[in-house]
């Protein structure tokens, strides 16, 4: 893959699974009734939480690799099973499991100075997929210095969007309304489950030697 083609793929696929045009729905109901400088605050921690997990993961992901004994090509498969069926539940326009259920949103409502973090930042924004994604990506990188920084920009791309998509939630949400976050949202849905195909496809094809 060249580099070109290798960062919009990984930039691509953190900005599917981060999905913050999905979120806006969540974002704008659970700050609904906020003063804007409170909407703000709970903003800039979500989005500071999704770029420090993912970055932290996107660190010290070969050390778990090492840590716990598995290889890379176990966890491209896992990781790719893992999104593939949020890809699913994207193209099909159901709740993301991965994401937040009905019992999290209702105490999210019911503490609002804690949302910023669970389950805004984690696990609506940084979930097990855009984890593991960022996981597979570095560990594949190797030594090759450009695809370690291109993992990294894509983190930082993909919060800055994020920042901007929420921060502007509700005129968004006024300009495409609902059925557009659902058209973009399997937009997403497709790409990530090929992005998900071709993990387990490069997992398979590392272990086959090895069979």
């Amino acid at each position: 893959m060249n580099e070109i083609g290798f960062l919009l793929a990984v930039g691509v696929s953190v900005f599917a699974l981060v999905d913050p045009v999905g979120a806006l729905p969540f974002f704008v109901s659970l700050t609904e009734g906020f003063p804007d400088a409170d909407r703000r605050i709970v903003l800039g921690r979500a989005v500071l939480v999704l770029g420090s997990i993912l970055g932290i993961f996107a660190l010290v992901g070969r050390f778990l690799f090492a840590a716990f004994g598995f290889t890379l090509a176990a966890f491209e498969i896992a990781g790719g099973i893992i999104l593939f069926l949020v890809a699913v539940e994207m193209l099909t326009g159901g709740t993301r499991s991965t994401k937040m259920t009905d019992a999290e949103r209702e105490e999210a409502l019911a503490r609002r100075d804690e949302i910023s973090v669970v389950p805004l930042g984690i696990p609506l924004l940084a979930g097990p997929g855009a984890i593991s994604t960022v996981m597979i990506y570095e560990g594949n990188a190797g030594g090759d210095v450009f695809e370690i920084v291109a993992v990294f920009a894509a983190i930082a791309a993909t919060t800055v969007a994020t920042w901007l998509i929420l921060g502007y939630g509700q005129r968004i949400l006024r300009v495409i309304g609902r059925v557009g976050v659902m058209a973009l949202t399997r937009v997403m849905g497709l790409l990530l489950a090929a992005v998900a195909v071709q993990f387990v496809i490069n997992g398979l094809v590392s272990i086959v030697p090895l069979l």
